[in-house]
C-alpha cells in the first residue's frame, strides 16, 4: 500500500485580511455566495493575495484538482493499492476514499472544496471526502509507514525506476509531494529526500512518476 500526501497545499478558504478586497467581493457576488465561502484562487484575487504573507504562492487549488485526477484514476489506486491525502497549509488534513471521482470540471471541483470545507465532509452520508485539523507530522505519525519519503528538488537523485522497487519492497511506504506552485516547504517535512529529475517538476508530474514507478514493480 502507497500512503500519498500532497503537502502543504494552497487550498484555503478566502481568510479574513481579504474578505472585504474588491476581487473577493465582486467574485463571491457573481458566484452567489458569501466571501468567506470561497477558495482563495489567484486566477481571480491576485490583487487580493499579494496582500498576504507567502502571497506569491497561495491560491492555487488547481494544482490538488490536476494532482488528484491523475492519482485516483490511476491503475494503482483502482486495484486498491494506493492511499491518498491532502495537507493544507493551515494544517488540516482532506481524507479521500479510494472509490472518490473527482471532478473533471475545475469549476465544479472547487464548488465540491468549498462544501468540504463548510460541512467537514461530502457527502454528509457517504463521506467520501472529510477534513481534520491536523498537521503534517501528525498524518504521517498516524499513518505509521515502514518508510517516508519526501520528493525534493534537492533531493538524492535517483532515478524513478530505482525509487519504485523502493517503494514496491516496503510495507506501506508515505511518499510526501509538496502542493505548492515553487519554493520549498515552509516546515521541515519528515522523510528522506528523493529527486527524480535533475530540473523542477511539477508536483502533478511529480505524483505521476511516482504511481507509474510503484506499478511497474508491485503489478
Amino acid at each position: 500500500m502507497l500512503h500519498l500526501v500532497i503537502a502543504e497545499a494552497e487550498l484555503e478558504l478566502v481568510p479574513k485580511a481579504i474578505l472585504d478586497h474588491p476581487a473577493v467581493v465582486n467574485h463571491a457576488r457573481r458566484r452567489g455566495k458569501r466571501p468567506d465561502e470561497i477558495l482563495v484562487d489567484g486566477t481571480y484575487h491576485h490583487a487580493a493575495i499579494k496582500k498576504l504573507p507567502d502571497g506569491e504562492r497561495r491560491g492555487r487549488p488547481d494544482i490538488v484538482h490536476v494532482c488528484l485526477l491523475n492519482a485516483l484514476e490511476s491503475i494503482a489506486n483502482k486495484e486498491g493499492l494506493l492511499r491518498v491525502y491532502v495537507h493544507t497549509r493551515n494544517d488540516e488534513v482532506i481524507y479521500i476514499k479510494p472509490e472518490t471521482r473527482i471532478p473533471r470540471n475545475y469549476n465544479r471541483f472547487v464548488g465540491l472544496m468549498e462544501s468540504l470545507f463548510k460541512n467537514r465532509a461530502v457527502p454528509r452520508d457517504l463521506e467520501l471526502l472529510r477534513i481534520e485539523e491536523k498537521s503534517l507530522e501528525e498524518l504521517v505519525e498516524e499513518l505509521n509507514p515502514d518508510g517516508v519519503f519526501v520528493m525534493h528538488e534537492k533531493g538524492e537523485p535517483t532515478k524513478p525506476s530505482e525509487f519504485g522497487k523502493i517503494l514496491s519492497e516496503l510495507r506501506e511506504p508515505t511518499v510526501i509531494v509538496g502542493g505548492f506552485p515553487h519554493g520549498d516547504f515552509r516546515a521541515e517535512p519528515p522523510g528522506k529526500k528523493i529527486s527524480l529529475y535533475k530540473a523542477p517538476l511539477m508536483a502533478w508530474t511529480v505524483v505521476n512518476e511516482v504511481i507509474i514507478s510503484f506499478e511497474h514493480w508491485i503489478l
